[in-house]
């Protein structure tokens, strides 16, 4: 199903000078679209590839500079300074990150916006734009399936997991990723070509750390996030059957953050993180935060101006969860819209680009992968 085109939405693109009651309509909006958009149901097929195959050869991993490893094993992975990310973790073995968008006409723009955000922070954008056709984000319909064989080609290859962030009907997506890994819709997976967007004949991969064959299921990310999943948008037909696994989460992924809105229209939650509290069903690590009542399910990701003022740059890269960050600058003139969960998501993606790095060069040593 392709979104439904929302003038509303496009119009109020720009949050922060929208008076409540154009916020207002922009939600109930999004939500009337939504609704209608799950009118016609979903098939995502993933197509067999045809004609003869080429003998597999496992990817090579690029040799390091010895002083970059002993520069990326001295890095705490909970005290990444902007130094440490543009003259380091930059210039070493850096994880893909998958963005996937909400399901309305214009919501890739907002998702572009965080994207942009992470590069304007210092992440590679070539590690974040799609490798098929240089999106930002990818879309919330699409096949899990070849999501999850996708996250395999990429960990094959870069010898560091990927990473999700999804919004709204692209956060349900996200945790439909975390299922597929797991085996909870199939037993067997295909690898996913990113850059040609093809199927490849084989449903297993070539341990970049261990060097030992594995099935694509069973495959893990490193960290994953989700922000406005829910409510709604599980009317869906392609989200049928997540109502139920939404805020449950397997063991395909190391770290997970649920971001949750207080009285969220859309997403349908209350006050308080508890009111959809996600939870572990096994060994994955599970945070729940919950961003103010504030906040727009809409434009939440709407972040790229953030990393072009320094005074903010230096606030989210000192962000830590848990700890007194104090008042994000420009808060009283309206500039720090959406600083909260901009400076939790970067402080977990680099915590993890930096666990991932460490964790290849240790391999060498080692010959084994932990997941």
């Amino acid at each position: 199903m392709q979104p439904i085109a929302s003038p509303a939405l496009l119009v109020s693109f720009a949050p922060r000078v929208a008076p409540a009651r154009a916020r207002i309509t922009a939600w109930l909006a999004f939500a009337a679209i939504a609704l209608h958009g799950c009118a016609a149901p979903q098939q995502a097929v993933v197509p067999e590839r045809a004609g003869p195959v080429a003998p597999f050869v496992a990817p090579v991993l690029p040799a390091m500079d010895p002083l970059l490893e002993q520069r990326i094993l001295a890095l705490d992975p909970e005290k990444i300074s902007e130094t440490d990310v543009r003259t380091t973790l930059a210039t070493g073995p850096t994880p893909r990150i998958i963005l996937l968008h909400g399901g309305v006409v214009g919501t890739h723009l907002l998702m572009a916006s965080f994207g942009r955000f992470l590069s304007g922070m210092g992440y590679p954008a070539d590690r974040i734009r799609d490798p098929s056709d240089n999106a930002w984000s990818q879309q919330p319909f699409g096949s899990t399936e070849r999501l999850a064989g996708e996250v395999a080609w990429h960990y094959e290859r870069d010898g560091v997991r990927p990473m999700l962030v999804g919004h709204s009907q692209g956060g349900i997506q996200t945790v439909k990723v975390l299922y597929e890994l797991n085996g909870a819709f199939t037993e067997k997976i295909r690898v996913w070509n990113a850059p040609t967007d093809t199927a490849e004949p084989r449903t297993w991969i070539v341990d970049p750390l261990s060097k030992a064959q594995r099935p694509v299921v069973g495959t893990s990310v490193s960290f994953a996030a989700v922000v406005g999943a829910g409510g709604i948008a599980l009317a869906a037909p392609a989200h049928w059957g997540m109502a139920a696994r939404l805020r449950s989460i397997p063991n395909t992924v190391d770290e997970f953050t649920g971001f949750i809105i207080a009285f969220d229209p859309i997403a349908l939650t209350g006050p308080g993180a508890g009111s959809a509290a996600y939870e572990h069903n096994g060994t994955a690590a599970v945070r729940n935060v919950e961003l103010p009542v504030t906040y727009s399910h809409v434009f939440v990701p709407v972040t790229q101006s953030l990393a072009t003022d320094p005074s903010m740059r230096d606030w989210l890269n000192a962000y830590a969860p848990g700890r007194d960050n104090g008042e994000a600058p420009g808060s009283a003139e309206g500039r720090a819209t959406n600083a909260l969960f901009a400076g939790d998501v970067w402080f977990s993606i680099k915590k993890h680009w930096c666990i991932e790095a460490q964790r290849l060069i240790r391999s060498k040593t080692t010959g084994t992968a932990t997941r």
